[in-house]
């Protein structure tokens, strides 16, 4: 109990040490990012995108990303958010241009983190790094703006992000790569006594 109350006081620091950073130019970017991520919509254009490419490659990355969401999203958000009850922080001294509105759910883990982490794993299992990069930086931008916008606490962003990584490691359980699946094994012709094949 000891430790679980000094880790929130470190969160608690950090979050205001976030708060208080004055980073020119996010403070117009980071909040409508974090609002399109709502309902996994920004991952859902960029599979969309993906796909419309008619690459193979590309094409798997947006399939496997959104595999990954089905996962890490219930994971996150039902099992784990009933399971910590944790409330949200209070952000009344942030500026208005970052704060968005306090969403009703409890605060750990970032289900935010957790849909943005899985997707960009999931891409990265299977799109080049000059598609599976910038979405990993838009992933990063997206976990780190839940915490600039005041709804989350770094912990919650950690953890979520943990969550949705495993999510996406898992994809390759449900869905292996061709290279992965296990090969059908020829028929052999049986052999005569002589150990030569008829």
């Amino acid at each position: 109990m000891r430790l679980r109350s000094r880790l929130h006081r470190w969160d608690k620091r950090l979050f205001k040490a976030v708060a208080n950073a004055h980073l020119p130019g996010l403070e117009s970017v980071l909040p409508p990012l974090s609002n399109a991520a709502n309902n996994a919509l920004l991952w859902g254009l960029i599979s969309g995108g993906l796909a419309f490419t008619g690459r193979r490659r590309l094409r798997r990355a947006a399939t496997r990303g959104l595999l990954a969401i089905s996962v890490a999203s219930p994971l996150a958000n039902i099992a784990a958010k009933r399971a910590f009850n944790r409330k949200r922080p209070l952000a009344d001294f942030l500026p208005l241009a970052r704060v968005l509105r306090t969403p009703s759910s409890t605060s750990f883990p970032s289900g935010h983190s957790a849909t943005a982490a899985a997707f960009a794993t999931a891409v990265a299992l299977e799109a080049p790094r000059r598609v599976s990069v910038p979405v990993g930086v838009v992933a990063g931008a997206v976990c780190f703006s839940r915490v600039y916008t005041g709804v989350h606490y770094p912990g919650d962003v950690l953890a979520g992000a943990a969550i949705g990584v495993a999510a996406g490691l898992f994809t390759r359980r449900l869905w292996p790569d061709v290279g992965e699946a296990v090969p059908v094994l020829r028929k052999t012709r049986p052999e005569r006594a002589d150990g030569q094949s008829e």
